[in-house]
This record gives C-alpha cells, sequence and structure tokens, in this order.
C-alpha cells in the first residue's frame, strides 16, 4: 500500500438508523503529503489525477484486501 501506518486514520463509528438498525460508516484521512506522493493534494480543485497512477500491484493489493 503507498501509505504507511502514520500517514492513514480510518475511524469506524456506529448508531441505529430510524428503522433501528445499526449501522456504521467509515472516516478515512490520508496525511496531505501522503496523497502528494500518488499524484493527489489536499487543494486540488477537481477530480482529476495529476501525476501517475499507482502501479498495478497497488490496485491488485487492495482488491484483495477489500474481500
Amino acid at each position: 500500500m503507498p501509505f504507511g501506518e502514520p500517514e492513514i486514520r480510518v475511524d469506524l463509528a456506529c448508531a441505529p438508523g430510524p428503522d433501528g438498525h445499526w449501522r456504521g460508516w467509515f472516516d478515512i484521512r490520508v496525511d496531505g503529503d501522503a496523497l502528494r506522493r500518488v499524484g493527489l493534494h489536499p487543494e486540488q480543485p477537481t477530480s482529476k489525477v495529476d501525476g501517475p497512477s499507482p502501479p498495478a500491484w497497488w490496485h491488485a493489493a487492495a482488491d484483495r484486501n477489500a474481500r
């Protein structure tokens, strides 16, 4: 993964929804300097990447970790 342990923070919050079922959501925060390494930056005005895409192995690792 392109981000190290101190560069990314993931929090999970849970609460009951309007129907009484519990819901969960994630809050993901990445350090601005870490975003620059993958072609993004915090002040970027659009969603277009202004640098190279992460390598193919990174996408494959993300797919494996999502399962």
